[in-house]
């Protein structure tokens, strides 16, 4: 018996760094961006297509949406160890999905779209792991890519 003890490492555990708030926020800047330029391309049915890639977004290739690929980011499940899939990212985007459909209405749905937004952002600020409540309900963390080493 040599004695060695099992490896303690977060990594191990599955206690991953969070990814860079910069990064986040500008990812989630050319999302948003790409989500306004199809809403407003066809009116009632670019709505729905900004709809639906804010909902799937982080379903695609590796757990990355177009901005998280752009700036190098992946949306992983820590417990698997496996990109976010669409089931994931329907989840972990509901929150953000709410406020784009708040959004639509003026004044009160403003102001409870900004709420919902900001309270997504205080959550990550606050959290060690950069967590916000659509991670929490789809069970995802958003990392650096090449964190896991995951698959394209």
């Amino acid at each position: 018996m040599t004695g060695e003890q099992p490896s303690s490492s977060p990594l191990v555990l599955g206690v991953y760094p969070r990814a860079h708030i910069l990064n986040r926020m500008i990812a989630r800047l050319v999302d948003g961006l790409l989500v306004a330029a199809v809403a407003k391309l066809a009116p009632p049915v670019g709505w729905l297509g900004g709809l639906t890639y804010l909902l799937i977004a982080d379903g695609f290739s590796g757990g990355r949406s177009v901005g998280k690929r752009l700036i190098g980011l992946q949306t992983v499940s820590p417990r698997t160890k496996d990109a976010s899939g669409f089931r994931e990212s329907i989840l972990r985007n509901l929150p953000l999905a709410l406020a784009y459909v708040l959004y639509s209405i003026p004044y009160v749905g403003w102001f409870l779209a900004g709420s919902v937004i900001a309270f997504e952002a205080l959550l990550i600020l606050g959290n060690d792991q950069g967590l916000r409540l659509g991670d929490e309900i789809a069970h995802t963390q958003v990392l650096d890519a090449g964190t896991l080493d995951l698959p394209d």
